[in-house]
């Protein structure tokens, strides 16, 4: 396993992207994004929900300390499964690189032998206690945000919070919410730290891909699948392995840190079964995904101009997905795409590790004072923004 890790002191979904079916071409996939960008900017009621408008939330005394990641390091490359759908390509007359020209997505990883997400995240998580100077028994909440599990009980926050040796009094369960967990984790911690009912927490994830590469490789070759069902899986091929974890505490107490100012939150819950996944597979519409997720995220961040100035941030940390939703969001916000760091060319989708993970690459080049935003998409759907002083 490689590992990373960034401190105070130191400078869903996963299926949210769209292609025509028809083709599956590069140029048609940018068409589709093209037109959910101009929709969502132009049709400001776009997406009929009951008590429309965000949930916005400040944080008066919370600061991130750290942010470590640990990568999987077998690497699986979009040409290697374009080598073993082969088959199934030709006979659906469709060309290799869908994932390279489509998603924009390169290879990922998964985790070799003698490696596990969950070992994996605990490793993360000692090292950004390390780097945030905390120590286990300081610690009074683990919040573990994996998709991943391997059953339905116990919780994998109980796994994590033994490897890391936390103390009994450290509250710990699982937060799902797709792939925006680890954002909503680090919001939920952030209250409890303002409210002063704890003094630090370590927001944690863990994700394998492995057996949904492999059932959806499977299940391509053997069900005799038209086009639409093809399409309906492509996004599982889009998954990467990895694990992550970030400390947080008391802003006054650690100067140092980067501050965690607030955010807002908005969800569009009537697209509950766009996108639907397990460990057999994820199966969406692409299409309507893309459409819907452009008209909430774009309709939350209209609403977050009465409170937030996020225009012309110095980094936005956005869910790695796919080229097609991050050119439609940049786009439609029309923000700096120079601005928006990309992992998921060569890591894939890794699910609710994308933002710490790719926070964790690019705060090698982020200086004291620039503001960073965290957004994302889960399946669902729901949005959320966070805004970081760094």
């Amino acid at each position: 396993m490689t590992g990373h890790a960034t401190t105070g002191a130191a400078p869903t979904d996963a299926a949210f992207f769209g292609a025509d079916a028809a083709t599956l071409e590069a140029d048609a996939a940018e068409r589709e994004a093209g037109a959910a960008a101009a929709a969502a900017r132009d049709d400001d009621a776009a997406v009929p929900v009951v008590g429309a408008g965000n949930a916005t939330t400040r944080h008066r005394n919370v600061a991130l300390l750290s942010v470590a990641s640990t990568m999987a390091t077998r690497v699986t490359t979009s040409a290697s499964i374009d080598e073993k759908l082969r088959p199934v390509l030709k006979r659906l007359k469709l060309p290799t690189g869908l994932l390279q020209r489509v998603a924009g997505v390169e290879e990922r990883r998964n985790w070799a032998e003698g490696q596990s997400f969950d070992e994996a995240a605990i490793d993360a998580g000692k090292r950004a206690l390390a780097e945030a100077g905390v120590r286990p028994d300081q610690v009074g909440l683990l919040i573990n945000t994996s998709v991943t599990r391997p059953h339905l009980e116990p919780s994998v926050a109980v796994r994590l919070h033994h490897g890391l040796g936390l103390p009994s009094s450290a509250t710990n369960f699982d937060i799902a919410n797709a792939c925006l967990g680890f954002v909503n984790g680090m919001t939920l911690a952030a209250q409890l730290i303002d409210a002063g009912q704890i003094d630090y927490a370590v927001i944690i994830d863990g994700e394998d891909a492995d057996d949904v590469q492999v059932n959806t490789i499977d299940r391509l070759l053997t069900k005799g699948y038209e086009r639409d069902d093809f399409m309906s899986e492509f996004a599982s091929l889009t998954l990467g392995s990895g694990a992550a974890a970030a400390v947080i505490g008391r802003a006054d107490r650690h100067p140092e840190g980067h501050r965690i100012l607030g955010g807002v939150t908005r969800a569009a819950t009537e697209n509950y079964d766009l996108c639907v996944g397990s460990v057999d597979g994820m199966f969406t519409d692409a299409k309507a995904l893309l459409k819907r997720g452009m008209e909430l995220v774009v309709s939350a961040w209209k609403e977050a101009a009465r409170d937030w100035n996020w225009q012309r941030m110095d980094r936005y940390i956005m869910h790695q997905v796919s080229d097609v939703h991050t050119g439609a969001f940049v786009k439609a916000a029309g923000i700096d795409r120079k601005r928006v760091p990309l992992t998921y060319p060569t890591l894939g989708n890794v699910g609710p590790a994308s933002i710490p993970i790719t926070l964790v690459e690019e705060s090698r080049t982020l200086a004291k004072g620039d503001r960073v935003l965290l957004m994302g998409v889960g399946s669902g759907i729901n949005t959320a923004m966070m805004e970081l002083a760094w």
